[in-house]
């Protein structure tokens, strides 16, 4: 039998653990045997030491068996889900889910909230009046089963892999939130144990995202195409810019608002062309022969969205919270934008009352940034650039401050933007 100290040890010597190791530990851990500070030393040996294909799938499988699963293949409709690793502005599950739903799959999309300067999905719809995050599994199966709606957006409840919401507060405290094995097993411990047939995954890549580097972002890419193949997952990954943050808003309302503009057949072009990349890729593992621009451009997906808000609770007439204070800033100079930084953005929106710094603070509906101008766009002197809104405007001076440097207005032209930087799977 094993013992935490022996696995520490292993670990730290440069070993690789064995299956029953890695189930043990992880389980004993779960249920209290295991203290924190024993699995604090371990998640840093694992940091510094790495892990190898097997163990990361080990891993994954002991985080999954510390929980439920849940299953849909009750359903008609072959399911598939899509996972981000996060950015700013990233408001694509929104416009996503209903038009993957609208070409005949069945799109289960378990969500969070937003905790730092990326936003998150569940606070962005729950600024719509009456939506409602928490769903039972009869729920959700009901809504999926429904011809009319089949997507559903909702939190994780607190038995699918519960192992990993223990570990990521505790890796969120013991600065090892930077390992990719467990930064894979977690986001895939989640998506395996959700019962999804298919998954694609949006890794993001720059400023804004949580993997800085091309290299990083693209290893981390890999690991969890690995784990969820060897699952028995359809999965495939999307490597995408996040250097500038996506579409003309960040923030929770402001976001649904835009969202709709997309399903509605507007919307920014880069918003549309993520939406379509991931939509196709997630069609595809489907195994459905379908063009889902045809469903945009139909009105069918915006169908989708109005049945999937209404299914939840929501009123998708409703009007949208809108901020009481706005703050407008300018160009100092003429010429082409040619750097909106998304970092600089996100920590601006955040700081507006958009995001949160710890569980269960509330957010603002209503606060965010909106730009008005992307890359490659002339302005003037003088014209607004940025617009900020929030409920409180002494918070107006640390979200200019964030802003400081954020964004680049020179003579000649910008460099042409690649959103998608790379495929794997």
């Amino acid at each position: 039998m094993a013992d935490a100290v022996s696995v520490i040890a292993a670990k730290r010597d440069g070993n690789t653990l064995d299956s029953d190791q890695i189930a043990w530990m992880v389980d004993a851990y779960t249920r209290g045997e295991v203290a924190d500070e024993q699995m604090s030393a371990l998640t840093m040996a694992i940091l510094l030491r790495g892990m190898n294909r097997r163990e990361i799938a080990d891993w994954t499988a002991a985080m999954i068996a510390s929980g439920r699963r849940m299953d849909f293949s009750t359903l008609a409709r072959p399911t598939v889900d899509k996972h981000s690793t996060g950015g700013i502005g990233d408001k694509i599950t929104l416009p996503l889910a209903p038009l993957v739903a609208a070409c005949g799959a069945a799109v289960p999309q378990l969500s969070g909230r937003g905790l730092g300067y990326t936003g998150g999905t569940l606070d962005k719809l729950e600024s719509i009046p009456g939506w409602r995050a928490d769903l039972t599994a009869d729920e959700m199966t009901r809504i999926l089963d429904d011809p009319a709606v089949g997507a559903v957006v909702c939190a994780a409840g607190a038995d699918l892999a519960p192992a990993d919401k223990k570990l990521y507060a505790l890796r969120d405290v013991t600065a090892t939130v930077e390992s990719i094995p467990m930064i894979a097993a977690s986001i895939m411990s989640k998506k395996i144990a959700e019962g999804t047939g298919a998954l694609v995954l949006d890794v993001k890549c720059g400023s804004g995202a949580f993997m800085s580097t091309l290299g990083d972002a693209q290893e981390l890419a890999r690991t969890m195409v690995d784990l969820g193949t060897d699952a028995g997952v359809r999965t495939v990954a999307l490597v995408t810019d996040m250097n500038t943050p996506l579409g003309r808003t960040a923030g929770n309302a402001l976001e649904v608002e835009e969202s709709v503009e997309v399903l509605a057949g507007g919307g920014p072009a880069d918003v549309v062309e993520l939406t379509l990349a991931l939509a196709r890729e997630m069609v595809a593992a489907a195994g459905l022969d379908v063009d889902p621009a045809d469903k945009l451009a139909d009105g069918t997906a915006m169908d989708r969205w109005r049945a999937m808000i209404a299914a939840q609770g929501g009123d998708p007439d409703a009007a949208l919270p809108v901020a009481r204070h706005t703050h407008e800033v300018t160009a100092e100079r003429s010429g082409v934008l040619t750097r909106l930084d998304a970092r600089a953005v996100g920590i601006a929106a955040w700081r507006l009352g958009a995001g949160r710094e710890r569980q269960g603070q509330p957010v603002q509906a209503g606060a965010g940034v909106r730009w008005h101008a992307a890359l490659g766009d002339t302005v003037t002197a003088g014209q607004p650039l940025l617009t900020l809104c929030t409920d409180t405007p002494e918070r107006f001076d640390r979200a200019l401050d964030a802003l400081t440097g954020g964004w680049t207005v020179e003579d000649g032209s910008a460099q042409e933007r690649r959103l998608i930087l790379d495929r794997i799977g």
